[in-house]
């Protein structure tokens, strides 16, 4: 089903919605009232529900019109730098690119692959968002970016998943902790210490305890926390011993942190790119996607 809207109609709603107020909006557009109130009527109706609320004092969204908010703000976003990108040609090309990334992702692969990128297309812009697993799914289901990186695993008829990395879960201990004289570990050999994890609402979390739990394993910790650059923290202060996401961990040689990998069973996350069923991408976010595939397909 197309919907039958004008870009105009996507910039009063904007306005009425930035300005709360709908004669300044008009005269923000240089329309009349009327004109307007004419331009949120019509893009009502084919979205067929209300997106504002009014009165005589005050205007605020409906539920529906707050969450179109950040869909209509990439749209009008993408619409103007394609107007402008249509004047560049050759190296000069532009665009932008906005993505859902898992903070680990954005941290540690992302910026080697932009700055390839960038070396190519200098005039390409990004826009990150650093989100949570579920957190940045929905920003892909809701069309606020063109594409994400997250865990694969999640079931979502209306999303496609394309496989990017394995991700192991590893120890991360001091240098000096009994573990770190072991080249790698078993589950049990965990026990006897002070383990910190993350909260169970993490999906990373969640996939974890699904795997241990089919080789009846159950880990027992001393400190939850939500992120895991915080539990990182925690291992760094002498508090504990962490199970992460090997993307998670310093990269370089660390002066106070070591990784031994878990065996029996090992356990990885699958990191891959999740598009829209049925999406379109702008041509610098098809550029970039396909960068990004064969980066790590050479990687790996």
């Amino acid at each position: 089903m197309s919907i039958n809207c004008e870009i105009l109609d996507l910039r009063a709603f904007l306005a009425v919605v930035e300005l709360e107020n709908f004669h300044r909006s008009a005269e923000a557009l240089n329309l009349s009232q009327p004109a307007l109130s004419r331009r949120i009527q019509k893009l009502e109706l084919a979205i067929g529900a209300p997106l504002l609320e009014r009165t005589t004092r005050h205007v605020s969204t409906t539920a529906l019109g707050a969450e179109l908010i950040p869909l209509v703000r990439r749209m009008l976003e993408e619409f103007d730098t394609s107007l402008f990108a249509v004047r560049d040609v050759g190296s000069q090309r532009s665009g932008l690119v906005t993505i859902a990334c898992l903070p680990t992702a954005a941290f540690y692969f992302l910026p080697t692959v932009i700055k390839q990128f960038s070396a190519e297309y200098p005039n390409i812009r990004f826009r990150i968002l650093d989100l949570p697993a579920t957190d940045g799914l929905q920003a892909v289901a809701r069309g606020e970016v063109e594409f994400g990186i997250n865990i694969m695993g999640f079931s979502d008829p209306d999303l496609i998943f394309d496989r990017l990395i394995e991700d192991p879960f590893v120890l991360a201990a001091r240098k000096e902790h009994p573990l770190a004289a072991k080249s790698e570990l078993e589950w049990d050999d965990l026990a006897p210490y002070q383990l910190i994890t993350v909260h169970r609402s993490s999906g990373n979390r969640t996939l974890l305890d699904a795997a241990l739990a089919k080789s009846n394993l159950k880990l027992r910790w001393s400190y939850e926390v939500t992120h895991l650059s915080t539990s990182l923290g925690l291992v760094e202060a002498g508090l504990g011993i962490s199970v992460l996401p090997k993307l998670a961990t310093p990269q370089e040689e660390h002066p106070f942190l070591v990784t031994r990998p878990i065996r029996n069973p090992a356990i990885s996350r699958t990191i891959g790119i999740v598009r829209r069923r049925g999406g379109t991408l702008s041509p610098a976010a098809e550029r970039f996607m396909t960068m990004l595939i064969g980066t790590w397909a050479e990687g790996n």
